[in-house]
């Protein structure tokens, strides 16, 4: 539960909830970014993208945590495969917009099209797709949901909730847009991304749904109108509206763990961390999303143990990781989906949208 179901708006369309963002190094001079939507694609939610809707990965190149250059995904009206009413097509296209276009609207120069379950190909390295993918986030949601429930109603630390050792999302699949492009057209050095979901078409664009670090909203974010206006909002204000109440649950945690001498001065530093909320990156260099910082996000990085040490002071994990025979080592990157065979004794994770 990455940002998977967070908010009542990403319960009734799952198509703009972001629930995932990775970035890492592709092949020679490449970036590699990569966003997820529809938790439990195919099961609680569709497998479609939705038509109305802008897909952006946007990027701060100057430290003011507001976007400069960004990549935005639109896709077309969904089709039918011939012959199968339960598989569905839609043409996709990519665009590169900087400056104001960068920060609001569909502008941009146009650089790749194709169609979703297929791999399309551009000039220069440009590579895209999109369609359902295997979802590579791992947690014990369960587990998650107990601890959370110990510190708020009962106020204790409670890290024996995570010896329930069960990968909620395993076999679970997620829908994709994952996009790898020279790293001239991002910029060099030290960058900053976020992934968003908003609507646009009649009316102005309205951002619905925002992926910057893991788990902000689900370990950190308890009110749900507060989740809602975090998917809202944009990384510049970050602090000032959201840092009290990080700050707060990371005082919690450590004073009640016994992990910091100053559980006030923890929690301070703890919200400084984790907002505003985007993932740092150096342009060119491998990936790794751990204890030690934060730079980009890999496939197989294992990020709810990590959150749950930083929220905590203290060594903390779920006992479940990514299942690695789900990656490739070439684009797109993810593997297969998993079928309906493999999936026979997954429960839905909700109740399934009407969309």
């Amino acid at each position: 539960m990455s940002h998977h179901f967070d908010t009542p708006t990403a319960r009734e369309d799952p198509r703009i909830n972001v629930c995932d963002l990775y970035l890492f190094q592709g092949g020679a001079d490449t970036t590699v970014m990569a966003m997820t939507v529809n938790p439990d694609a195919g099961v609680s939610a569709p497998t479609t993208f939705r038509g109305e809707a802008i897909y952006a990965f946007r990027f701060d190149l100057n430290g003011d945590h507001r976007e400069e250059v960004s990549f935005k995904f639109r896709f077309g009206e969904v089709h039918h495969v011939a012959g199968d009413e339960h598989r569905h097509v839609q043409s996709f296209e990519v665009c590169r917009a900087s400056g104001d276009d960068a920060r609001r609207g569909a502008g941009g120069e146009l650089l790749i099209e194709g169609r979703t379950g297929e791999i399309a190909k551009g000039k220069a390295g440009l590579i895209a797709h999109a369609g359902l993918a295997p979802d590579l986030f791992a947690g014990d949601a369960a587990a998650l949901t107990a601890f959370r429930k110990a510190l708020i109603q009962e106020n204790r630390f409670h890290p024996g909730a995570f010896l329930n050792r069960k990968n909620f999302f395993a076999k679970r699949n997620i829908s994709l847009m994952i996009l790898e492009v020279p790293n001239s057209l991002i910029g060099d050095g030290l960058t900053s991304c976020w992934a968003t979901a908003s609507l646009y078409g009649h009316a102005p664009e309205v951002q619905v749904s925002r992926w910057g670090l893991p788990l902000v909203t689900n370990v950190f974010i308890l009110d749900m109108q507060m989740r809602e206006n975090f998917n809202r909002g944009v990384p510049a204000d970050d602090l000032a509206a959201f840092g009290p109440q990080i700050a707060g649950i990371g005082e919690k945690l450590s004073g009640l763990a016994g992990s910091a001498a100053d559980p006030p001065h923890y929690g301070r530093r703890l919200a400084e961390k984790m907002l505003p909320a985007v993932l740092p990156y150096r342009v060119g260099t491998p990936a790794a999303f751990d204890h030690t910082g934060f730079n980009g996000r890999g496939l197989a990085d294992d990020v709810m143990d990590v959150i749950l040490t930083l929220a905590t002071n203290t060594p903390l994990g779920d006992g479940v990781a990514p299942d690695r025979t789900r990656i490739r080592g070439e684009f797109p990157y993810f593997g297969e989906p998993y079928t309906r065979d493999e999936q026979v004794e997954v429960m839905p994770a909700a109740a399934p949208a009407r969309t």
